[in-house]
């Protein structure tokens, strides 16, 4: 996030798209919800009535992956209403005439015919954002999950170069991160592309300085990413390690994940649960789970935070820094052999520049938001006060393209996929808890109630659920949160594997699947 969750009650307005932060984000989402009382106006983009979507005060029906078109037209209106930023445009950006040139032909109406949205509420949409002193942006998922995922914020980062909202309390960019610790994943390193502090690996000065500190030759590559390591599983990838990770569940196209995996000749799975990826797996070294582990976490905000273990872990679980690290040490990879986490963090600290200012006594109070540069600096609640990391911010040219699959007479319905309250992630956790479980037994597919009526379904009972890669069984239930022609389903359940459905295109710069969009086929159940 470019701005601290704090911020959430400051702007004048409030553009969320692709976030269904009242389920995936509740306790963030209390933040949104103190803003509207306080009188803040609330612009909501997404294909479902979401609850976010009965407080707002502009509700944006989209139809699934057709984001950057919406993004598009209002960058038109800005600039046709003459409601750009221009002082903050010379000052701060590179690109915008070819940009502004560029957005011209992307009227409201052009839009329309893509999104189905009113042009008179895209107009709106636009003229709101832009002419608030403070506006802000929140996404997550349902921008990110597509074959344009890219283009997506690269749009919405344009919305901001365009208007000066970034880099000021109450305004910014702000992605609300998946899963706990996603971003201090990325900080320490987990990126194929990236080491530790988003330091690129192509970079000669970060190899040189990383391969003095590991003691060792450093790839000069990029790494490849998970996507492709499943294709190569069995030819060039013969043995995988993957940590608290469910993958047959979470990754899309289920049959080629499971395919994959059964290809390598060792499988070696860290977890705290055996999960339906640790069911396959040569190996499982089991893992603690927060509450019994010392550590530190970088949360959705960039606030770094020290984990202490309230409970000694069971049996023969151990933390996961102290299994890769003993793994590494047995196949004798130089400088590894660390006796408490507090070693590996300083190492962390020394190594990135976005942490150089801390150290693990310093993040005990969890006070500081990186980047720190220096010893004795406060942390940066708001980035982009001053400048970019790459001086100017620059405008992106992007076009709207179609999903990687669309609608057909053989699958003519949308399938859109996510998250529900009641389930973490792949129910690892939250599926073993009854106290929980009960909340949300099974899984079930919403459809609006004319489609109901129409395919000849019957509320609460099954149907079955098709794609090009496979059939599922699902509970139908009748709602007005699906619009016409569009269902929903989460992937939580393993015994409703919607991710066997999923799985058909992947942004071709991350490879983030497109899990957002997957055309389907609703049958009665015969």
């Amino acid at each position: 996030m470019s701005n601290p969750l704090a911020d959430m009650q400051k702007p004048d307005v409030i553009f969320c798209i692709g976030t269904n932060m009242t389920e995936c984000h509740p306790v963030a989402a209390t933040g949104i919800k103190k803003a509207i009382a306080n009188g803040s106006k609330l612009i909501v983009a997404d294909p479902r009535r979401i609850s976010m979507a009965e407080m707002s005060d502009l509700y944006l029906p989209l139809r699934v992956g057709s984001d950057v078109a919406l993004l598009l037209a209002m960058a038109h209106v800005i600039q046709r209403e003459g409601l750009l930023n221009l002082d903050f445009m010379q000052q701060r950006t590179s690109g915008s005439q070819d940009f502004l040139q560029h957005v011209r032909s992307f009227t409201p109406e052009w839009a329309t015919t893509i999104t189905g949205l009113n042009s008179k509420d895209i107009e709106q949409a636009a003229i709101w954002y832009a002419s608030a002193e403070r506006s802000a942006i929140y996404y997550t998922l349902g921008i990110t999950e597509h074959i344009c995922g890219v283009d997506n914020v690269q749009s919405l980062c344009n919305l901001a170069l365009m208007t000066g909202h970034i880099g000021r309390e109450g305004t910014g960019l702000n992605p609300m991160r998946g899963q706990n610790n996603i971003q201090g994943a990325g900080d320490g390193g987990a990126l194929p592309n990236n080491y530790p502090g988003f330091q690129p690996v192509t970079d000669v000065g970060n190899q040189a300085k990383f391969q003095l500190s590991y003691g060792r030759e450093v790839d000069l590559e990029k790494g490849i990413t998970k996507v492709t390591a499943l294709n190569l599983c069995g030819d060039q990838i013969r043995a995988m390690l993957i940590n608290g990770e469910n993958t047959l569940i979470s990754d899309p196209d289920r049959q080629h994940c499971q395919h994959a995996l059964e290809s390598l000749d060792h499988l070696v799975v860290i977890d705290i649960f055996l999960t339906e990826t640790a069911e396959l797996a040569d190996v499982v070294l089991p893992a603690t789970a927060f509450a019994e582990t010392d550590g530190t976490t970088t949360n959705t905000e960039r606030r770094v935070q020290r984990l202490r273990a309230a409970v000694s872990p069971p049996g023969k679980a151990k933390p996961d820094w102290w299994i890769i690290d003993q793994i590494a040490y047995r196949l004798g990879i130089p400088n590894f052999g660390y006796q408490h986490p507090k070693a590996i963090f300083n190492e962390l600290c020394s190594l990135s520049p976005i942490y150089t200012g801390l150290n693990w006594d310093r993040v005990a109070n969890g006070a500081y938001q990186w980047p720190v540069p220096e010893v004795g600096h406060p942390g940066t609640p708001i980035l982009h006060q001053d400048e970019f990391p790459i001086g100017r911010g620059r405008f992106t040219v992007t076009n709207y393209r179609d999903p990687h699959e669309t609608i057909s007479e053989d699958f003519p319905v949308w399938l859109t996929t996510g998250r529900r309250l009641a389930s973490y992630h792949t129910r690892t956790q939250t599926g073993r808890a009854q106290g929980i479980d009960y909340l949300l037994a099974e899984e079930a597919l919403e459809v609006h109630p004319d489609d109901v009526r129409d395919w000849g379904l019957i509320d609460d009972d099954w149907c079955h659920l098709s794609s090009a890669r496979g059939t599922v069984k699902i509970r139908v239930k009748a709602t007005n949160r699906s619009p016409r022609g569009t269902v929903f389903a989460s992937f939580s359940f393993s015994d409703v594997p919607i991710n066997l459905l999923t799985g058909g295109g992947y942004d071709p710069i991350t490879e983030t699947a497109e899990l957002k969009v997957c055309p389907v086929r609703v049958e009665v159940l015969s």
